[in-house]
């Protein structure tokens, strides 16, 4: 499929009440059509992998379009400099969970951009390092305990952000590897005792979410069951 084609089958399926809607949620309305991401994952199923068609993509600044655009990019084509290039692009909460989802996390670069990221001033550069803690808590089945062990301190480190979509990324990154396995719960949990301790509202609500999870009888029974 072209790239014609496809931003004008986006703009047939905008819908401006879905964007006002979006809009309430935190989600930059600018060059957004509100098409659903069920559309968009069918319509990145129709294309499968193009590297070339992505990049246009990216480039329209379209909101959906972007976000097709991390569904369809090959992970093995991506270089850093695209990735830095794309993160300093995110806008909003969702292109950049879905491009760390989609995309970012299956790189070679991603252990690495969730470390460098991590420590950026700009919210969702920031917030895009702990999403790729969290996607690769879940995806990276083959990683040893000490590729998520060294993400603890950083967790920590973090945990003071009080902005909104950077604290909530933090408490989804430690939960994560809380629910890996029993090793890094144990060690999440301890992390998450240590983060209550700091004088911040911010660092509080994330350890007491976290260890309401990691130490609650749900996920001790599932990690018992490993």
């Amino acid at each position: 499929m072209q790239y014609h084609g496809l931003i004008k089958r986006l703009g047939s399926l905008s819908d401006p009440k879905t964007v006002e809607g979006m809009a309430r949620f935190g989600i930059n309305p600018e060059n957004t059509y509100g098409v659903s991401i069920p559309n968009l994952r069918k319509m990145a199923r129709e294309i499968a992998v193009d590297h070339a068609l992505a990049q246009q993509l990216w480039a329209s600044k379209i909101h959906e379009a972007r976000i097709l655009a991390s569904m369809i990019d090959d992970p093995k084509m991506v270089t850093e400099e695209q990735m830095e290039g794309w993160v300093k692009d995110f806008d909003s909460w969702d292109i950049c969970d879905q491009c760390c989802m989609n995309l970012f996390a299956s790189t070679e670069f991603a252990y690495q951009k969730a470390v460098e990221w991590s420590s950026d001033d700009k919210e969702f550069i920031k917030r895009a390092g702990f999403v790729l803690m969290a996607r690769l808590a879940v995806s990276d089945k083959k990683a040893g305990d000490e590729k998520f062990e060294q993400f603890l301190p950083i967790i920590t480190r973090e945990a003071t952000d009080k902005r909104n979509f950077v604290k909530k990324a933090v408490n989804w990154a430690l939960r994560q590897i809380g629910k890996r396995d029993l090793a890094l719960n144990r060690q999440a949990v301890a992390t998450a005792r240590e983060i209550h301790k700091i004088d911040s509202t911010s660092a509080k609500w994330i350890a007491s979410d976290a260890i309401r999870e990691l130490a609650g009888e749900a996920v001790q029974e599932r990690l018992g069951k490993k």
